[in-house]
């Protein structure tokens, strides 16, 4: 039997990983959710429910919004959602950020009890289609729109995350 020494006290090893895994559980067990916001598509990207890695869930028609996140929470609790906001780089609104507030507005409605964080969205669209040109994928793959709000949508909660590492 393998002995692990943890703050001061000696456990064996099986005991330390299963009170480790239920103390891990408790304190962090739901999902972060991003959305990159755009008049024709939304891209989504979700943390694993730990809030260590960032991955692309969808992208979804605005008007469908709604009905996916209902659904998908049903199986998957969601702590909290992030916003990209969209900036001039003089730090004034963009003209999208109408639509992006208005979709806040329609979040807040709907799911009152999940916090929502907005968050600067400048260069993820230009990030992303970096990302996926280095990636190696054909030109086709590249000028996939879908894509590339999904990929925004992952940097975005990136980001987040680098920014709420504890």
């Amino acid at each position: 039997m393998r002995i692990v020494r943890a703050k001061g006290l000696i456990l064996p090893y099986s005991e330390q990983y299963k009170t480790h895994n239920r103390l891990l559980k408790t304190y962090n067990s739901m999902r972060v959710m991003a959305f990159d916001y755009g008049t024709k598509r939304i891209g989504i990207a979700v943390t694993d429910p730990m809030q260590i890695i960032a991955t692309g869930l969808d992208t979804i028609h605005p008007n469908a919004i709604i009905e996916f996140l209902k659904k998908y929470m049903q199986t998957e609790p969601v702590e909290r959602f992030v916003v990209g906001e969209p900036k001039q780089m003089d730090n004034t609104p963009s003209q999208s950020a109408p639509h992006v507030k208005g979709f806040v507005n329609l979040l807040k409605k709907t799911f009152p009890d999940i916090p929502i964080e907005m968050l600067d969205e400048r260069f993820t669209s230009k990030m992303a289609s970096a990302a996926i040109a280095q990636s190696g994928m054909g030109k086709k793959a590249r000028q996939n729109k879908e894509l590339v709000d999904n990929v925004s949508a992952v940097i975005l909660l990136q980001y987040w995350l680098q920014r709420h590492i504890i």
